[in-house]
């Protein structure tokens, strides 16, 4: 029986592992929950899987979910950031799952590590804010990290059974979102709500913008770098519209190992959960013949600029990938909040890296201090923008 803590319950990736968790019981348990402010959610996953722990962001939230629960519910209330940490490391769990959006997973994710815990990551942000931290301090504690994208699920089980000085280039596959063929001219004018209309996947309001904008595939470029040990040069980016591939590896002797499947976070989930072996989830394969054909391309940059920019991130290293990640978030949450368009997401972005002095070799207090650096300075910015 392996016991998990979930941050980010209540995400979509949260909700997806509770399916699991609850088709296989035989397998796993539930110790800790966590949610930011969803406490109607949360209270029906504490009902239906009894965690000893629960934490929410805020003290009212808190208050919230205790009603809901009632008092003579075992599962122990807690709020905060320091909370947070607490689930990720407490004491008999075997597994973290790190669910949360955005910059909030790096302290938990760090906290689980350095208390002996695996963890199975879906926070892209703490690679890209901390990669070179936190990879250490997974050598440190002799944990594993185990991923939980699609992408770099399918990377990770192409490598099984590979040599890592015969990998050549790692290619990263994108749906290439809902405005792939969207000419330019009308991106000025796209709206909230078309954007959060993905061709073939369902997620979070942030993760989808993020790959509406391609964003999302720039953080997957640097948390590539880091979970697999490669330099930039050696991730490709390839636009495939179909989402049967999910990524491949190619080899020294122009060999390529392609992971395939429906587009259904369930697999990668499983996959992470109970590596080295695999769950029977009985999903259906792709129906190739009916697909008829899988086609690739390469990515439009100026359309999306955004990827370029997670490049230069990459390629400069230091605090700047932290500044292009919480300048994004900001700029994200702008945009759905109808203060930005959808255009201004990269202009800001842009802006707020341009500005920055890096610094090549931080450590976590350093890249702390960038990330709230970048949310004043982007903020800023917006405001801005918000007034013309």
């Amino acid at each position: 029986m392996k016991a998990l803590a979930i941050l980010g319950a209540t995400g979509s990736i949260g909700q997806s592992t509770l399916k699991i968790v609850d088709r296989f019981r035989d397998r796993f348990c539930v110790k800790a929950l966590t949610a930011k402010s969803n406490v109607a959610l949360l209270a029906e996953q504490i009902r239906r899987f009894e965690p000893a722990l629960a934490v929410v962001e805020e003290e009212r939230a808190a208050g919230q979910l205790k009603e809901r629960i009632g008092a003579g519910h075992r599962t122990e209330v807690l709020w905060g950031a320091d909370a947070y940490c607490q689930a990720a490391s407490m004491e008999g769990v075997d597994l973290m799952v790190g669910a949360m959006v955005g910059a909030a997973g790096l302290a938990p994710t760090l906290a689980a590590i350095e208390a002996g815990k695996d963890v199975a990551l879906a926070n892209k942000e703490t690679l890209v804010m901390a990669g070179a931290i936190v990879m250490q301090a997974v050598a440190d504690h002799g944990v594993r990290l185990l991923p939980v994208d699609s992408e770099h699920s399918a990377i990770f089980q192409c490598l099984q059974g590979q040599r890592a000085q015969e990998v050549d280039k790692i290619l990263l596959t994108a749906s290439g979102g809902p405005f792939r063929e969207t000419p330019l001219s009308q991106f000025k004018e796209i709206l909230p709500a078309q954007a959060l209309k993905h061709p073939n996947w369902s997620m979070g309001a942030k993760i989808t913008i993020d790959s509406a904008t391609l964003m999302n595939k720039g953080l997957e470029v640097i948390e590539a770098k880091w979970l697999f040990g490669v330099n930039p040069e050696q991730i490709e980016v390839v636009v495939h519209p179909q989402s049967i591939v999910h990524s491949m590896v190619a080899f020294c002797d122009g060999a390529i190992i392609a992971q395939l499947g429906i587009p259904d976070m369930q697999g990668a989930i499983a996959y992470a959960l109970s590596y080295p072996q695999r769950l029977a989830l009985q999903q259906p394969m792709p129906n190739l013949p009916a697909i008829h054909a899988l086609t690739f391309e390469s990515p439009d940059t100026q359309k999306f600029p955004c990827l370029r920019l997670a490049f230069e991130a990459v390629q400069k290293g230091g605090t700047l990938p932290a500044v292009m990640n919480a300048a994004n978030e900001i700029a994200v949450a702008a945009f759905l909040d109808g203060r930005l368009r959808f255009t201004d997401i990269a202009a800001v972005v842009a802006k707020t890296m341009s500005a920055h002095a890096i610094d090549s070799t931080p450590g976590l207090a350093a890249i702390l201090a960038a990330d709230q650096w970048a949310r004043l300075k982007s903020q800023s910015m917006v405001e801005e923008l918000a007034a013309i």
